[in-house]
């Protein structure tokens, strides 16, 4: 692949090296440090001109020094005359933040859009955002992957008995669409929870709509932070009669007590992409399993670098 480069951030090295292992080319040289007073310092270590630059940051970890270090790396190659600049960023940062729910509330996910813009990036790749609308906040192209295929797979590969035990489910209404879609390919039946809020991360009552009892219930979401929810709804499929309980995010984020509440949760097994870097959780908590999406990520690289279609992704994993 002549005239591309690819160049990671320091929040997730892993996943970046496993993108270039899947294009067979060598990962692009660059160093990041911080000065003394935490200013974030980047060298890119070769020539980018004329060149094809893709940047891999997830925004997890320290987010904000990941998203200025991400900021600090477009922008230098930017002004080092690469033709065009890609930011593969596979959890978007501040994702949660996408309207204005009460007064005087920020739209952060619009802020971050802009400064991405300003920045000098001119594509964006991620995965799963947490609302479709932060695609309408760019004016430049967004590709928003979906993590959909990699879990269909998994459940058809995993639990041999989806057809006839499984039903999928929604641990909130927000997350119907996603669902119901995988409901359909899978040909099972879904069931979603509605959920009652007090105040953010604090939910007052749930109500389980559809049945779940003697199934194997797959609860599916874009993202678990705290856990406080997902944790709850096992909780209420147990006590609705479920047999089997398992979650599949895209994003595990795992902050706070998450794992704790996980390891003293009714879960059989946490099944999260690597979006975001799972070897300490998966230390510290035997249930959680990884799916491997740096092949979808690898192949949208290769798709846009050579001005195909990446609608394929949609629907499939490639092989």
């Amino acid at each position: 692949m002549p005239n591309i480069k690819i160049f990671s951030g320091s929040s997730h090295a892993d996943l970046g090296q496993k993108i270039c292992d899947r294009l067979g080319i060598n990962h692009a040289n660059v160093v990041t440090k911080k000065f003394a007073n935490g200013e974030t310092n980047v060298e890119i270590g070769e020539s980018v001109r004329g060149e094809d630059v893709y940047i891999i940051q997830s925004g997890c970890g320290e987010v904000n020094d990941n998203l200025m270090e991400l900021l600090i790396m477009i922008s230098a190659c930017k002004i080092a005359s690469a033709e065009r600049i890609t930011a593969v960023i596979p959890l978007y940062p501040y994702a949660r933040q996408d309207k204005k729910d009460k007064s005087r509330a920020p739209i952060s996910a619009k802020l971050v859009a802009n400064m991405l813009s300003v920045a000098g990036a001119d594509h964006i790749i991620t995965m799963d955002l947490h609302a479709s609308q932060i695609q309408g906040f760019f004016d430049i192209p967004v590709d928003n992957l979906y993590a959909e295929p990699a879990v269909v797979k998994w459940i058809k590969e995993n639990i041999p008995t989806y057809r006839s035990e499984a039903i999928v489910v929604s641990p909130d209404a927000g997350g119907a669409k996603r669902v119901t879609s995988i409901a359909d390919r899978l040909n099972i039946d879904f069931a979603l929870i509605h959920k009652e809020r007090k105040k953010a991360n604090e939910v007052a009552s749930m109500v389980l709509v559809g049945d779940a009892k003697g199934k194997i219930a797959i609860l599916i979401d874009d993202m678990a932070d705290t856990c406080g929810t997902i944790v709850q709804a096992a909780q209420k499929l147990v006590d609705d009669g479920a047999k089997k309980i398992y979650a599949i995010l895209t994003h595990g984020i795992f902050s706070g007590e998450a794992l704790n509440r996980i390891n003293g949760s009714h879960f059989e097994a946490i099944v999260v992409t690597n979006t975001i870097p799972q070897d300490k959780n998966m230390v510290a908590c035997d249930r959680i399993q990884v799916i491997d999406v740096s092949m979808m990520f690898a192949e949208a690289v290769r798709r846009t670098h050579n001005g195909e279609s990446v609608s394929y992704l949609f629907e499939n994993v490639p092989y």
